[in-house]
């Protein structure tokens, strides 16, 4: 058990440490401070930084697409659903540490150099994508609309981290509303 209370420290400093100031800016160091866990044993859980970093990214991505799917599937219907996701973007733009997405911020930094930083970020879109081709399907909508969606939710992120202002959600949301209505599904015809 101890083993498993070390990583969640120093995942946990990680998170914090990294997506507050970057990947390249934190070093080893600063993690063993965080987390209050030996440099040693820092590396007997984490090889490598790229190593901590990958398992930083894929804990965020669990618990990210957790959160929002429990905000989401409370709602009554496939279409509030779909606009769900952009009130729960709107909210994580208002919390105090709120830095945009961790995907493209860590992809930006190391994407080029790192496979397994790529990945992950390529993942955790694609996971995205397919939830909500997911709430498309069930509404009935085309399959075109998921790119669309997942478009004014990453430009969605990425303009609320660069303005510090929460007003892109409920710009995309009205956006995906707008498109939910010109691909509203036709009942069939005899």
């Amino acid at each position: 058990m101890e083993a498993a209370a070390q990583e969640a420290r120093v995942l946990d400093a990680a998170e914090t440490l990294f997506y507050g100031r970057g990947l390249q800016t934190v070093g080893m160091d600063e993690i063993r401070n965080g987390s209050g866990v030996s440099l040693k044993r820092l590396y007997q859980l984490f090889p490598s930084k790229e190593h901590l970093v990958e398992a930083y990214l894929r804990r965020r991505d669990a618990r990210w697409r957790a959160s929002l799917a429990s905000y989401v599937d409370d709602r009554p219907s496939d279409e509030n659903r779909i606009l769900a996701v952009f009130d729960w973007l709107k909210s994580w733009f208002e919390e105090p540490d709120f830095r945009g997405c961790a995907f493209v911020n860590s992809f930006g930094e190391l994407g080029a150099t790192s496979e397994a930083v790529a990945a992950v970020s390529r993942e955790h879109v694609d996971a995205l994508k397919g939830y909500l081709a997911d709430l498309a399907t069930s509404a009935g909508h085309s399959t075109w609309l998921p790119e669309a969606l997942v478009l004014l939710a990453e430009g969605a992120i990425t303009t609320a981290a660069i303005s510090g202002d929460s007003a892109p959600a409920a710009h995309a949301r009205e956006a995906a509303r707008t498109l939910l209505e010109a691909d509203r599904p036709q009942p069939p015809t005899h």
